[in-house]
């Protein structure tokens, strides 16, 4: 009797936020995975029609760039952001004059909304009005295509949300190297160990789990990207600037095709669970390498 009691305790401390988890997480994602199989545009009953959203979304060209695009930003996100946010951490670890309001600094930009991010810069990239290009005039070099073009934008994307993510992901990297032991790090150095040796033979691998933690999230925060490039481009000239959710947007919103975009939202959440689980199998092969 004493066992079925606490198993009804743990039920009812735990009933709460079942609760919560099914009606925040797992019912939208059913409900969306359900309107992905029909053609509704957002006033009468929508139509089953199967997987003719899926395979309409295969032989779309803009569904292929803005695929392409996100891969993109994923790739040079994860290559830059992931060391420099950790080289970041590191370097601020170090006590120098003003380092509080050094890293205040850094951090400054993970606290302002995307949105704003986007329209700061706007104000830079812009070809006709940006800061860049104009400082470019200057010393004799003709405008570049910063951002609506068929080459640099998912580049130029990528590089504004590395700036706006960086100094978050600095600061779990931060965190992290604060609460290794200190004694493991002098007894590398009694070794004879020098600053590069430790970093890579004990502090890194040390840190893996931070690692893991700072990439899955940059990993799911680009596969959400909508603001910036809403801002930067709003997904133009002609949707070759799109990323996965802005097209989404698009095609829900504005086109009011809801059951292609449930579909395209559907890929989305796949894309993103499939990236992170082959990162976190890829680091465990090596853990255990």
């Amino acid at each position: 009797m004493t066992w079925i009691s606490s198993r009804w305790k743990i039920l009812v401390m735990i009933a709460p936020a079942l609760i919560l988890f099914t009606l925040f997480l797992v019912y939208p994602v059913i409900y969306s995975l359900g309107f992905s199989f029909t053609k509704f545009q957002g006033f009468g009953n929508p139509e089953f029609i199967g997987l003719q959203n899926y395979i309409s979304l295969g032989q779309d060209p803009f569904f292929w760039r803005a695929l392409q695009n996100t891969v993109i930003i994923l790739i040079v996100s994860i290559v830059l952001l992931v060391p420099g946010s950790f080289a970041l951490a590191l370097l601020l670890r170090r006590k120098v004059p003003g380092g509080g309001a050094l890293r205040a600094l850094v951090f400054g930009p993970a606290i302002i909304a995307p949105i704003l991010v986007g329209l700061i810069w706007v104000f830079i990239l812009d070809p006709k009005i940006g800061l860049l290009n104009r400082l470019l005039g200057f010393v004799g070099v003709a405008p570049v295509q910063w951002i609506g073009g068929d080459t640099l934008t998912p580049y130029a994307v990528a590089l504004v949300f590395i700036w706006g993510s960086i100094g978050f992901a600095m600061t779990i990297f931060y965190a992290g190297r604060q609460v290794l032991p200190e004694d493991v790090m002098e007894a590398s150095e009694l070794d004879g160990a020098t600053g590069f040796q430790q970093l890579r033979y004990v502090t890194i691998p040390m840190m893996r789990e931070t690692f893991a933690i700072v990439t899955i999230l940059m990993i799911t925060s680009v596969f959400k990207i909508f603001e910036l490039v809403y801002m930067l481009t709003g997904g133009g000239p002609v949707h070759r600037s799109e990323t996965l959710v802005s097209y989404m947007y698009f095609t829900t919103f504005t086109n009011q095709k809801y059951g292609l975009g449930m579909a395209l939202a559907v890929i989305i959440t796949v894309l993103g669970a499939v990236v992170s689980v082959a990162y976190l199998a890829l680091s465990r092969e090596r853990k255990t390498a």
